[in-house]
């Protein structure tokens, strides 16, 4: 993943992230790291529009931020998915989770955050096993589809957590 392929931005009230290109587990960690920043309140915009594709990892992270966001009250928004990744999100119970927007909110004026995206082998480990988990929370569909996935996940935290 480039830099510029995940953008963050903090506005006043929430935060405003763009991606681009095919959306993956590289983009994971530096999600996960910003939702565990979100406070009560706060909300958080996506914009896809640039996003060609995305993989369950990422998608399960996107679940992490749209549920925290849920219990807060807060709002939690896609803007520019087209009916590809649309269907992809719908597909695994995500979509219903945000609030799908065609105009990007007041996005002016914020700061850039820099999150680190280089992660060790064990951090990311654990942010596929917790981003399938949020999948599988989120609709109980899921929970065939990726129990080998949260597995194998398993197993290299456990592993890897016994090498450190």
């Amino acid at each position: 993943m480039r830099s510029e392929d995940l953008q963050i931005t903090q506005l006043e009230g929430g935060y405003s992230v763009t991606v681009s290109g095919r959306a993956n587990f590289d983009y994971a960690v530096p999600l996960r790291t910003l939702a565990e920043k979100l406070a009560p309140g706060n909300w958080i915009q996506i914009d896809l529009e640039n996003c060609t594709a995305m993989d369950s990892t990422f998608m399960g992270v996107l679940t992490m931020i749209a549920l925290k966001l849920r219990k807060s009250g807060s709002r939690a928004m896609i803007l520019g998915a087209d009916e590809n990744l649309q269907k992809l999100l719908d597909d695994l119970g995500v979509l219903k989770l945000f609030n799908l927007v065609t105009e990007d909110e007041n996005t002016s004026g914020g700061k850039s955050v820099e999150i680190a995206s280089n992660s060790d082998m064990l951090t990311t480990a654990q942010t596929v096993a917790e981003a399938h988990r949020a999948l599988v929370g989120a609709d109980s569909s899921n929970a065939e589809k990726f129990k080998q996935v949260i597995e194998f996940a398993d197993q290299d935290v456990e592993r890897l957590s016994k090498e450190k």
